[in-house]
């Protein structure tokens, strides 16, 4: 049965890869649970100055680790798709994240080596987009299993609709989870809902991977989705994505914990990643070995 292959091709990667039979699953940190409130930043680069971002970035979230703050981002670098970096910022709710801006702005005034390192950074950007979105429960699948921690790559899907069509968008979803559960997938999702920053209804799926080899499992458990489905299901899916969908993008990312400032309950799982990090070492030219000049050669007279 083909009836998947209508459906977004970007929807299909990032919900039936990476699936394997359910399994016994240690808690997760609590601490480290997708926030009800993500703040995404994309940051566009200037031509030729990554390398300087990058640099800076390391030594910002080097300095915000030895610092009380309440502040805390994941950086996000591309491996798909335009060259953008996102910026995952994590709040409980948006008086946290008011709360944090003043913080943040009061901060950097007492700080100006700090403020200065700011602008900086800012001043390497092209461009700069930020949205505020709200997490979506009923959407998600296994979404209380996440350890954000534990994430090395980051799949997202970005998915907009045509006006007014958002409970369509949460039909699709719901099918997709009730497939899911048929065959007790263990691929999870979340789904956060764009509240601020998009002109029209935007939705964005994360799906966190611990090894980029989970998306191998995107061919062998396909069809069993699809069958799970149903014909009926599979063509409602058909349906919305048709008349409701106005477009999809799906890329891969890969975190980047040398650019990043997590707290330490956050970082409890695993901190040597996300603390003892080593930053990439900018590769210098070698320079040849200087060898000691050849002895010369004495020739002696034959006798």
């Amino acid at each position: 049965m083909k009836t998947m292959k209508i459906f977004s091709a970007a929807l299909i990667i990032i919900l039936t890869s990476s699936i394997l039979p359910a399994q016994d699953q240690k808690p997760a940190n609590v601490d480290a649970a997708p926030p009800n409130i993500a703040l995404f930043v994309h940051q566009d680069v200037f031509p030729g100055k990554a390398v300087d971002r990058e640099k800076l970035e390391i030594d910002f979230s080097r300095a915000f680790d030895h610092l009380e703050i309440p502040r805390f981002w994941i950086d996000l670098e591309p491996l798909t798709g335009p060259q953008e970096a996102l910026v995952f910022s994590l709040f409980d709710s948006y008086e946290q994240l008011g709360q944090s801006n003043a913080d943040w702005s009061q901060f950097l005034a007492s700080r100006p080596d700090l403020g200065h390192e700011q602008e900086q950074i800012d001043g390497l950007l092209s461009s700069q987009r930020k949205i505020v979105t709200v997490r979506r429960d009923d959407l998600g699948y296994l979404a209380e299993s996440i350890d954000l921690s534990e994430a090395r790559f980051v799949n997202v899907l970005e998915v907009h609709l045509f006006p007014g069509r958002e409970d369509d968008f949460a039909d699709a979803f719901k099918i997709l989870a009730d497939a899911y559960g048929k065959i007790h997938a263990d691929g999870p999702w979340v789904v956060y809902q764009v509240d601020v920053g998009t002109p029209a209804p935007t939705f964005l799926v994360l799906r966190p991977m611990s090894e980029i080899k989970q998306n191998d499992d995107l061919l062998s458990w396909n069809a069993k989705l699809t069958e799970a489905e149903g014909d009926q299901s599979a063509e409602a899916l058909k349906k919305i994505t048709r008349e409701s969908f106005a477009s999809t993008e799906s890329n891969l990312y890969a975190v980047k914990p040398e650019m990043s400032h997590v707290s330490k309950s956050f970082a409890a799982t695993d901190p040597d990643f996300w603390f003892h990090r080593a930053a990439p070492e900018m590769k210098s030219e070698s320079k040849p070995e200087s060898k000691p000049d050849p002895k010369p050669t004495v020739s002696r007279p034959k006798k």
